[in-house]
């Protein structure tokens, strides 16, 4: 199950980086790692009850997704 929830984030963590970047644009790396963590916590599959507890649990596995992410779009360009 943990594994399954991982890769859901790693997956959640390239859109929130996407949509984050159309919304806020450039030179505003904080306000964009911020909405994308935003966006993987409230998009987790578990109960609502359980998301807040999750996304603390993984709250650094969280950070290190989205900057994956981060880099995977710049390369991609």
């Amino acid at each position: 199950m943990l594994n399954n929830l991982r890769i859901k984030i790693k997956e959640l963590a390239k859109s929130a980086v996407v949509l984050a970047e159309e919304a806020l644009g450039s030179c505003k790396g904080q306000q964009k790692k911020k909405m994308a963590v935003e966006y993987i916590t409230k998009h987790i599959p578990v109960p609502a009850p359980f998301k807040l507890l999750v996304s603390l649990l993984l709250s650094s596995f969280i950070d290190d997704a989205v900057e994956f992410a981060v880099q995977y779009m710049e390369a991609e360009k």
